[in-house]
């Protein structure tokens, strides 16, 4: 099953804490997500935009749409979104430009929002660069 279903894949940073931790270990489908079948909150595997390293966020903006961080808390489409797996100690007070979804695109956050690299910094996420969903976690 493991080399054709799924595969475990060990956490190594606090980019996804509190939901995930450094050492959890989760299992992620081998077959790369089509985009239209992604909603708000799934947690994706894809190859990091600059390094091309597996990485694991949480899709928070869908193609089409409009996503920004308002004074600590996520909004799409200029309505703000309901985040329980956020810490909100840890964004507290943060704004982001304003970023718009391409198609055949996700834009990914870390839970663990003030120690997280993600589509803030390197942009949407191309479809292309999609591995895996999370299926099981700790």
């Amino acid at each position: 099953m493991r080399t054709s279903v799924v595969t475990p894949v060990r956490i190594d940073s606090a980019s996804m804490a509190p939901t995930l931790e450094p050492g959890d270990v989760v299992l992620v489908s081998r077959w790369a997500p089509d985009v239209d079948d992604l909603a708000h909150g799934d947690l994706v595997v894809f190859a990091d935009p600059r390094e091309g390293r597996r990485t694991i966020k949480r899709v928070v903006g869908l193609p089409g749409e409009s996503v920004v961080v308002l004074d600590g808390v996520l909004h799409v489409d200029g309505a703000p979104v309901e985040e329980p797996w956020v810490d909100p100690a840890t964004v507290d007070g943060y704004y982001s430009r304003t970023f718009e979804v391409p198609g055949q695109h996700v834009f990914v956050l870390g839970d663990n929002r003030g120690n997280s690299v993600d589509s803030r910094d390197y942009g949407a996420v191309d479809a292309e660069d999609l591995r895996g969903t999370v299926l099981l976690g700790p």
